[in-house]
């Protein structure tokens, strides 16, 4: 059974958050992070956030051939090697935060000829299936996905990690991200459908009717969590699924980023009740599914920039506030010691 973060150790930090120099309910939501930290890692204070770690998980989706996104799927192996070269919007804001990025490649279209090897070692095919005509994985591409995420986040873990970040890559991927929340929810397509990258009115049209097959076709495959992913995710989704629920079942804290780390968030707590007690939000994105699924999870978004670049980049931009929240609760004088 998942263990959830220690109550022990919440009890205490909240102990010590109330006995700070500084007026009661002063610290506001960073007290709160600083005693799901504090609870997280079972200590208090709560060690210093050094070694935080994002993956950024590539793939392809069948439905971005359908009219459902403002960009062409040439885009993804291109920004995958815009990753390595550092020069992406998540590579600027990791560096100024002291952030460690690992990006891989689950289902890109592309075979990225040239690339490092570990960046493909992963690989679980070139493409996922177009969810409204065919299921997006195999049962065992599924399976593959999910292990191959579980065991990215075991080599994160080994190599330090004290917090775990989730990112993407994959042009088309709000599609298949908002019909996990839908599933998940038990939701229609036109209360989770977004604009993604920016698609037009006709756009979100097309992007609702695919929706609306996608939910038809997979029919009552939505009660299972794993069946879900196959019809309806992506490799780089169940790999992501997979990635979030061995951070909590190894109890480590997971910052979400914005709506398709968030439906694997949802997706990982269908599967094991009680993972999202490990994970924290770390900004709202402009989708409506990413809000919906985060209220049925119980988190409450750090930042709140209007961001929908993905990447992982909403969750490294919340990363000083985080950091802030710890410094406060180990380093702040007691009132007692006045």
């Amino acid at each position: 059974m998942l263990r959830s973060p220690s109550p022990i150790v919440r009890a205490e930090a909240e102990r010590r958050l109330g006995a700070l120099a500084t007026p009661g309910g002063a610290l506001g939501r960073l007290g709160d992070l600083a005693v799901w930290v504090a609870s997280a890692q079972g200590v208090v204070p709560p060690r210093e956030l050094e070694h935080v770690r994002l993956v950024i998980f590539a793939g392809d989706h069948g439905v971005a051939s359908y009219g459902v996104s403002a960009y062409p799927p040439a885009i993804t192996p291109a920004m995958v090697r815009t990753f390595l070269a550092g020069r992406a919007g998540v590579s600027a804001l990791a560096r100024a935060h002291g952030v460690h990025v690992r990006v891989l490649d689950l289902g890109v279209d592309d075979d990225l000829a040239g690339v490092p090897a570990d960046v493909t070692a992963h690989k679980v095919r070139r493409g996922s299936g177009a969810i409204h005509r065919e299921d997006a994985l195999t049962a065992d591409e599924t399976r593959q996905a999910l292990e191959a995420g579980a065991s990215v986040a075991a080599e994160e873990i080994a190599a330090g990690a004290q917090l775990l970040l989730s990112g993407d890559m994959g042009i088309g991927n709000t599609t298949p991200a908002a019909a996990l929340v839908a599933a998940g929810l038990g939701l229609p397509a036109s209360e989770v459908v977004g604009r993604g990258t920016g698609v037009d009115e006709a756009g979100l049209t097309r992007k609702t009717v695919v929706l609306e097959q996608a939910l038809h076709r997979a029919g009552d495959r939505t009660q299972d969590p794993v069946d879900t992913l196959t019809a309806l995710g992506s490799a780089d989704l169940a790999a992501t699924t997979g990635y979030l629920l061995e951070a909590a079942r190894s109890g480590v804290p997971v910052l979400l980023d914005g709506l398709m780390s968030v439906a694997c968030a949802l997706t990982a707590d269908r599967i094991e009740p009680g993972a999202a007690a490990w994970f924290a939000a770390g900004h709202r994105s402009t989708e409506p599914a990413q809000s919906l699924a985060l209220d049925k999870l119980g988190l409450e978004p750090v930042l709140d920039l209007g961001l929908r670049l993905g990447e992982g980049s909403g969750a490294v931009a919340a990363v000083p506030v985080l950091r802030s929240a710890v410094a406060l609760l180990r380093d702040v004088a007691l009132l007692s010691e006045l």
